[in-house]
């Protein structure tokens, strides 16, 4: 298991990402996801290699604001990780960000799951 962390300014958002069995990435993310961090969270989401399947589990528990930003960040590697005949899964939303991603619709078309745990093994 491999692991790096991304500090950003306080009140925005970090992200730390992990490796798990198979290949998973896990990408654990804290602060609010706004249009100020966007080329960051994509940049973490999508590597350079868009031609192995990606399989990539977004810890969502530590963000407590999601925009229209991260909903776009969201649907770009949705895509993107199909494309590759991967996927992409989202764990444990905050009431706030469940709700925007609901209201959208993106929980109907990306696997959200409860916790991180049962995202790992759906």
């Amino acid at each position: 298991m491999t692991e790096t962390h991304r500090a950003a300014p306080a009140g925005q958002l970090s992200i730390d990402q992990t490796r798990r069995d198979g290949g998973v990435r896990v990408l654990t993310l804290r602060g609010e996801i706004d249009h100020t961090v966007k080329a960051q969270l994509t940049d973490a989401l999508l590597p350079d290699d868009h031609t192995t399947p990606m399989r990539i589990v977004l810890d969502l528990s530590g963000v407590t604001f999601m925009d229209s930003s991260g909903i776009n960040a969201l649907v770009t590697t949705h895509q993107a990780t199909t494309r590759t005949q991967g996927w992409l899964r989202l764990a444990a939303p905050q009431e706030a960000v469940q709700r925007v991603l609901h209201v959208v619709g993106l929980d109907d078309v990306i696997d959200c799951h409860p916790t991180l745990e049962q995202a790992l093994t759906s």
